[in-house]
């Protein structure tokens, strides 16, 4: 498990779990006949992907200014996200 962490493994592993919920979605909506939009997933999902790049540029060792790219990037999709559900 060390080495999974420390290698930034584990956040491959969680985005493919990820890429596998669009692919769910994608299949339960076409299973009921619903629109298949998905870049709404991917909006959604968007900001949580940007956190767990700097997650894992973070457990690697990697130059803080990729962690803070990650980080300064994930703002704008995370207010576009709020935006987007607010009522």
């Amino acid at each position: 498990m060390r080495e999974l962490y420390a290698s930034g493994r584990i956040v491959d592993i969680l985005l493919a779990f990820l890429a596998l919920e669009v692919v769910a979605w994608v299949l339960w909506r076409r299973r009921q006949g619903l629109p298949i939009r998905v870049t709404a997933p991917i909006r959604a999902l968007l900001p949580g992907i940007l956190l767990l790049l700097a997650l894992r540029e973070a457990l690697t060792g990697a130059n803080w200014v990729w962690v803070a790219l990650w980080l300064t990037v994930s703002l704008p999709a995370h207010l576009a996200d709020f935006w987007r559900r607010a009522p």
